[in-house]
């Protein structure tokens, strides 16, 4: 079993291409907690797999750390547009990648020597209706500077899907906020029958905003692609940024430019950046597979 490891601004995956091969081992949710655990696997905020696609160019799931498959992934993304031009699978751009979040179209700029500089995604229109993301309470309405209560504590959110939801709070310095308490309480509220991504924002001036994300299935992470997008439509809808300004997001792993165009349409663009390659051991998955008893396979796994 082949495997790329890239980052996005910090936020790693573990990528296995199937185009040519898929892998006989086809428990996908085992094998990404497997594989991101930092212990007994490789290390990584998820996995993810290239596909073929009826609809598309190219397919991507993506698997979080807990196992559950994710709709979209704004630095997974990027990734695999990268992976997927410089093994000359991709010979144009722009070209399309399928997700379970919907079609996206990437854009590459690529140098004299046919490097890969920058990757620009189209993440389409935000959805902002209570049913879309999902969210509990009138359907047809927004959340837009809501409050709400987890755990004794009110909150004001706005929340936005963009393939992912996302719950986006406004704070003085993103840097003193307890993510790690707050995250998970809010992820896990009945008022998200999906859960939720938690990003935590602070407004720096017109064209710049500070952003950390807690993410569901995977906790704190150094970015989220999708989670970038949020924050700059959150923060338009409050009044605190140029709609029609390019958007610089500042994020723990590094920056991504973010702008919400006339069209309805948020365009993301950032870097990908190469890890390691290597195979994975055979023993590892087959050990995982084995177990069947309800423990926990990562205490029986060899590394």
């Amino acid at each position: 079993m082949l495997f790329t490891k890239m980052h996005g601004l910090g936020n790693s995956y573990v990528i296995f291409n199937q185009l040519e091969a898929e892998m006989d081992y086809q428990d996908y949710n085992q094998l990404a907690q497997l594989v991101s655990d930092v212990n007994f696997g490789i290390g990584s905020d998820g996995m993810i797999l290239i596909c073929s696609s009826d609809v598309a160019d190219f397919q991507m799931r993506i698997f979080n750390v807990d196992g559950s498959e994710a709709k979209n992934c704004g630095n997974g993304l990027r990734c695999v547009a990268k992976i997927l031009f410089d093994q000359k699978y991709a010979t144009k751009s722009p070209f399309t990648i399928e997700t379970l979040g919907g079609v996206m179209s990437v854009e590459l700029d690529v140098d004299n020597e046919k490097h890969v500089q920058y990757i620009t995604v189209d993440m389409g229109e935000p959805k902002l209706l209570k049913n879309k993301i999902p969210m509990r309470g009138d359907p047809f309405t927004f959340a837009i500077d809501e409050p709400h209560s987890f755990e004794g504590e009110v909150y004001r959110i706005t929340c936005v899907s963009m393939g992912n939801p996302h719950a986006i709070m406004f704070v003085d310095d993103v840097n003193e906020v307890l993510l790690e308490k707050i995250g998970p309480e809010i992820e896990n509220s009945d008022l998200f029958p999906n859960r939720i991504n938690v990003g935590i924002v602070h407004v720096k001036n017109s064209r710049e905003i500070d952003y950390r994300v807690w993410e569901r299935g995977s906790g704190i992470t150094m970015a989220c692609g999708t989670g970038a997008c949020a924050a700059v439509v959150a923060a338009t809808l409050n009044h605190m940024i140029d709609r029609h300004l390019p958007i610089t997001v500042h994020l723990p792993g590094g920056d991504l430019t973010v702008s919400w165009d006339e069209h309805g349409r948020v365009w993301k663009r950032g870097k990908a950046t190469y890890i390691c390659q290597g195979e994975l051991d055979r023993d590892i998955y087959i050990i995982g597979s084995m177990i069947d008893d309800g423990n926990d396979f990562r205490q029986n796994g060899r590394g």
